[in-house]
């Protein structure tokens, strides 16, 4: 009963923490509120984000601020195609031990030691290397020479695609796209947030943002996202909504069927739930329902739907499919 009461607290300390949060990072960020709860949301179900955006919208900006506030530490990859694995991970060098005069081997950590990562632009880089990453994301650890270095917690990912220049690029597989909890696009800002921007960023003016929580405290309330209760109904929603997305499944609708190529996977409704389980307790409420997995639900199906040949004839998007779900 301590335990219980120890959480509900917790869940109101992170209600106002959520709000200090978003003030902070607005000092900087003009706009994109629902990328910075969606990105909280990710890092606190402890999955990963793949955000899409053309450049120039502060992409970097906003997560080098977010890893700012909330005192963790911030790393930026620049996917490149010459990158090699070892240029992520680290590598091992000979240098000589002082005090045997032999030589040993030291490793040297990466970039990827660090609790935020953003890999930007990941599909520059050539499938080897992507892979080296997705390794990282999937085991929270590196092995090097046949030691294994684990990575320290929170460990966060964040892979940039931009969606104009598609020449020379290696796309990730949909294989490995299914590891990311969520699809984020990053949009134009509107006509009054973007004079706002030109007006703050040709300014001399630095804004200085307060942090607000740490690294124990998000390990705290990762977690407290997997204590927190699920109504079998919530559960049973979310798992049907991801089975409706499966033209070969029982009782798909004609639509499914002549749209759609591969439906998500059983990732998709784990991610649904802890996605539920992590808007209910920033929002202060003990306990997820329906309407937190339909809230969730394009950024964590948009990306593990495939359409076939008729959808792309007929000009039908992933996401007017998903509405298309969510309205029945």
């Amino acid at each position: 009963m301590e335990h219980k009461e120890n959480d509900l607290h917790i869940v109101h300390t992170l209600r106002e923490a959520h709000d200090k949060i978003v003030n902070e990072i607005s000092k900087v960020i003009i706009g994109q509120v629902a990328v910075i709860d969606e990105l909280l949301i990710g890092l606190l179900s402890r999955g990963h984000c793949l955000l899409v955006g053309v450049p120039g919208l502060a992409k970097t900006l906003l997560i080098s601020t977010l890893a700012n506030v909330l005192d963790l530490k911030f790393n930026r990859i620049q996917f490149t195609p010459d990158l090699m694995p070892s240029d992520i991970t680290g590598t091992e060098l000979i240098e000589d031990d002082m005090t045997t005069g032999r030589k040993a081997f030291k490793f040297v950590k990466g970039p990827v030691f660090a609790n935020i990562i953003l890999a930007d632009e990941i599909n520059r880089t050539p499938p080897k290397t992507q892979a080296a990453l997705l390794q990282a994301m999937q085991e929270h650890e590196v092995t090097a020479a046949g030691v294994t270095h684990r990575l320290e917690e929170p460990f966060f990912v964040l892979a940039t695609q931009n969606p104009i220049e598609q020449e020379g690029t290696y796309p990730l597989p949909e294989a490995q796209l299914d590891r990311f909890m969520f699809n984020l696009w990053v949009d134009y800002p509107s006509s009054a947030e973007e004079s706002k921007i030109v007006q703050s960023t040709t300014s001399a003016y630095i804004p200085e943002v307060s942090r607000i929580l740490n690294r124990e405290q998000i390990i705290e309330l990762q977690d407290l996202v997997r204590r927190v209760p699920v109504a079998d109904g919530v559960i049973d929603y979310a798992v049907k909504l991801v089975r409706k997305t499966r033209p070969e499944g029982d009782g798909a609708p004609q639509y499914i069927k002549d749209w759609i190529s591969w439906g998500a996977g059983p990732r998709a409704s784990q991610y649904l739930i802890l996605g539920a389980k992590t808007r209910c307790i920033l929002d202060g409420r003990p306990t997820p329902d329906i309407d937190d997995v339909r809230a969730i639900a394009k950024p964590v199906l948009r990306h593990r739907i495939i359409t076939n040949f008729n959808a792309e004839a007929e000009n039908i998007s992933t996401v007017a499919i998903i509405e298309k779900i969510l309205t029945e």
